[in-house]
């Protein structure tokens, strides 16, 4: 079995179970915003026989590896080498004004975390680069060897929600003038050593909160899905809808902040009706967010912290 067969996406039969009655009309049309290895993108079009997926990713490897998955459904499939806050560009680059659902699988794939010369992955020692499209310039040692203390601070407690952040900046600025980060393992060692003794014995390994807070950096992932919402939103057929993979808080926040927005009135609560043109144009399909059940989480390790939310365009 291949690498890309062999990982199988978050919570797929309830993602496909959601986008059904999106993909129940003439000629649907899916984006698959994160397409990664292709696993969403292939159960997608094994089960709609009718759908088209415009597949997009920013990284040149994935895009290479999908396309040799998905090779056999021939021009059922778009790719789209692309950031996915560029996805109403992209839509109307492929020749559509609509389509019928978006998919966000959030956070670093499968194939990013297994390639170590990536160095994406804490649990091995590898270049400290982090870039999901090689072809970006930042890089995660970029930023260990040239942010000041404060801001790379800032970076570790807003995006990896690090209690030790400044513990960690000191001393990276510290070590980074004996001689520059190049790869992971000399940073685990000092996150590890920067961390209490006591906080070291719960919640996993100590370095895996710097990992996501500079991935995030790198990458602007938290930048770059705010403004790709709104434009997965807008692009939606009626009754298409978005569905959204988020593991952790902060893309969790965004997507629970945008869909609360599009889902809610300007009517006041207490007014028996709603009068004509103040209708929400969205109407929220999961409500909360969805989690994966304990038996998912054993046959898939990643499904732990997964949150699932799905909004639907109403009818015009």
């Amino acid at each position: 079995m291949s690498a890309a067969a062999s990982h199988v996406p978050v919570l797929l039969d309830r993602v496909l179970d959601l986008l059904a009655p999106a993909v129940a009309v003439d000629r649907p049309v899916v984006v698959d915003a994160t397409l990664g290895l292709g696993g969403h993108t292939e159960a997608m079009l094994n089960r709609f026989a009718d759908l088209h997926v415009i597949g997009i990713d920013r990284d040149p490897e994935a895009l290479d590896r999908a396309r040799t998955r998905l090779a056999g459904f021939g021009d059922r499939v778009t790719y789209a080498h692309a950031v996915y806050d560029e996805i109403a560009d992209v839509v109307r680059d492929a020749g559509f004004s609509t389509v019928s659902g978006v998919l966000f699988d959030l956070g670093v794939s499968s194939m990013q975390l297994d390639l170590a010369d990536r160095g994406f992955a804490y649990a091995q020692d590898a270049p400290l680069d982090m870039r999901m499209n090689p072809e970006d310039e930042l890089t995660a040692a970029g930023i260990l060897n040239t942010y000041e203390a404060r801001d790379l601070a800032k970076v570790l407690r807003e995006y990896g929600e690090e209690k030790f952040a400044k513990r960690i900046a000191d001393a990276v600025v510290a070590e980074r003038a004996k001689e520059p980060f190049t790869t992971s393992a000399r940073l685990v060692d000092l996150i590890r050593d920067s961390i209490p003794q006591a906080a070291r014995r719960t919640g996993g390994n100590p370095a895996k909160r710097t990992f996501q807070a500079l991935r995030i950096e790198v990458n602007d992932e938290l930048g770059v899905y705010r403004r790709a919402l709104p434009d997965a939103l807008d692009v939606l057929a009626p009754g298409g809808r978005v569905v959204v993979l988020a593991y952790h808080s902060l893309e969790d926040r965004i997507t629970k902040r945008a869909f609360t927005e599009v889902t809610t009135t300007d009517v006041p609560r207490d007014l028996p009706f709603v009068p004509e043109g103040h209708e929400a144009k969205y109407r929220l399909v999961t409500r909360g967010a969805e989690m994966a059940t304990e038996s998912e989480i054993d046959d898939n390790s990643r499904a732990r912290s997964v949150r699932l939310r799905v909004v639907e365009r109403n009818a015009a």
